[in-house]
């Protein structure tokens, strides 16, 4: 029968043939091995950026009471502090959820809640600020946002504070800032005559993204000295502000 088959025939006759002697033999001396599918890598938790209220301090608001609470009104900054080292010694972020305070302990634990609107959102004093009179607090961009300040530019809120790294009340690190000067001229010449009054003070001079600053460190920082001071005071330009190092 193999003899009678045309040509064609006979050589797809073999190649199939070949093909199955192939891998009859490959199955049965190299039994085929599935791949295993690597395992997924575990899924690593992503870091809270620096400052930002977690978990854990979402959950103790939730099930504790404020230590202590002001009204007052509250602004937002941006750019120019976008991107520059705030008081605590880290980068400002201003879309992160922070907040400025002249006299909060540095990392204070906060709900900010806008009174007319009833917005409300948690974040952490990471900055010293506003220094501006009248105003209580400075929020980021982000937290403006979130509270419903960003497009008014000024709301009244209430400030619920919830935990602090030192106590509100005692202690602390405090000096008396003067400015914003516009020349840096008039900020050098209130320097000077303020070292000749407070001898026992460090007087310093710095400058900041919208002018020249004048600072008075009373000795050892003291809190009622730099009160004192503060009450004093009475500059020809610029504002004087009670503000906490800490």
């Amino acid at each position: 029968m193999w003899q009678k088959m045309p040509g064609w025939a006979k050589a797809f006759g073999a190649a199939a043939f070949l093909c199955v002697s192939l891998a009859g033999c490959s199955h049965h001396h190299h039994p085929t091995v599935m791949a295993q599918a690597a395992a997924p890598p575990p899924i690593k938790s992503t870091p809270k950026p620096l400052n930002e209220v977690s978990d854990q301090d979402a959950d103790f608001i939730a099930t504790h009471r404020p230590i202590y609470s002001e009204e007052g009104v509250a602004s937002w900054y941006g750019s120019p502090y976008h991107n520059r080292q705030s008081a605590n010694g880290h980068v400002y972020d201003q879309n992160a959820l922070s907040a400025a305070h002249r006299t909060l302990p540095m990392g204070s634990l906060i709900v900010v809640t806008n009174e007319k609107t009833r917005q409300s959102a948690a974040m952490r004093v990471t900055d010293r600020g506003p220094f501006v009179p009248g105003r209580v607090l400075d929020l980021s961009m982000g937290s403006a946002k979130a509270t419903g300040v960003y497009r008014a530019g000024l709301a009244t809120v209430r400030i619920d504070v919830y935990q602090t790294p030192k106590p509100i009340e005692e202690g602390g690190r405090w000096c008396v800032q003067i400015g914003a000067f516009e020349h840096e001229r008039k900020a050098m010449k209130l320097r000077d005559q303020l070292e000749r009054r407070y001898r026992t003070a460090r007087v310093i001079d710095f400058a900041g993204p919208t002018g020249h600053w004048i600072r008075i460190r009373p000795e050892g920082d003291n809190r009622e000295q730099a009160e004192l001071i503060q009450r004093r005071l009475r500059p020809a330009e610029g504002d004087a502000y009670l503000v906490r190092l800490d």
